[in-house]
């Protein structure tokens, strides 16, 4: 097994990588993967720590079903660069602008978001109504919700700081893929395994706490992106399972109070990790969604 948070990531490791490739934006060097040899596009943004394989599933989809697909890391997590700022969500919309605009130029698309990535798209949404063609948000953050105790604990300065650089390493990477209800324990594995070596490089503890602070618990600044979604009338489909413990479903009906023209489909008994768990079923969904 790979040690956390014991390599530096460098280019020689850049150089070394067979999936995705990097590029260099004034955000950070971050790593991508472009799939498909036409259509439209569909940009996928993952969540707070697993990286852009846990669209694996549903880019498989989408290409089969004649899209292209741009997904990526996140700055500090995955193989992105661990930048020294602050990951707020306008970190992370500059991360979306630059990439969208280097590979995909000034040609709208399709936005998906999951977990964390839902404040990233809602937030980019506001800033730029006239990119996005359709909104898809899976188990999205972003509304207010009973705060658990280890993030109250991690939102602590000094004592936070000390207990997540302790235990977040190995509680991220041993949890990762503890709501993958339906998947089999190999895949469980495969899925840990796949989290364990990008969490060997430096800088992702450090990030994901920032990450916590600054966007997941920034209620006031999140809610102005989906404020910003609402005004720009782009279509929003919504998906959510009843038994996600990461973001618990009952956020789902405030969600629908800011922005009530959204469709909100309810996957009984799912997890928060659906669209690895179940990639099949919400493909079902997402695809009529995008053809309407």
């Amino acid at each position: 097994m790979y040690k956390a948070e014991s390599l530096v990531l460098n280019d020689e490791v850049r150089q070394s990588i067979t999936d995705g490739a990097f590029i260099d934006l004034p955000s950070g060097n971050t790593h991508y993967k472009c799939e498909g040899e036409s259509g439209e596009w569909c940009v996928l943004v993952h969540g707070y720590a697993t990286p852009y394989y846990i669209y694996d599933k549903i880019a498989e989809g989408l290409l089969n079903a004649g899209y292209r697909v741009l997904r990526y890391d996140l700055l500090g997590r995955g193989l992105s660069e661990r930048v020294e700022k602050v990951y707020n969500p306008a970190l992370f919309v500059k991360q979306l602008e630059d990439l969208t605009q280097a590979i995909l130029g000034d040609e709208k698309f399709y936005l998906m978001g999951t977990s964390m990535g839902g404040i990233i798209t809602t937030s980019f949404v506001a800033a730029n109504p006239d990119k996005v063609k359709k909104l898809v948000l899976l188990a999205p953050a972003g509304m207010r919700f009973k705060v658990p105790f280890y993030m109250k604990l991690s939102n602590v300065k000094g004592l936070g700081d000390f207990v997540f650089n302790h235990v977040a390493a190995k509680t991220l990477t041993s949890k990762c893929a503890s709501e993958l209800i339906y998947s089999d324990e190999q895949t469980a594995i495969s899925y840990r395994e796949k989290f364990a070596f990008c969490a060997q490089y430096k800088g992702m503890v450090k990030s994901t706490l920032s990450s916590l602070r600054n966007t997941i618990l920034n209620f006031d600044e999140s809610i102005k992106g989906y404020n910003g979604v609402r005004e720009s009338k782009i279509p929003v489909l919504t998906i959510w399972g009843t038994d996600d413990k990461t973001m618990p479903y009952y956020q789902a009906a405030t969600m629908q109070k800011v922005l009530p023209d959204m469709k909100l489909i309810t996957y009984e008994k799912s997890g928060h990790i659906f669209l690895y768990d179940e990639g099949e079923r919400t493909l079902n969904d997402i695809l009529p969604f995008l053809a309407e």
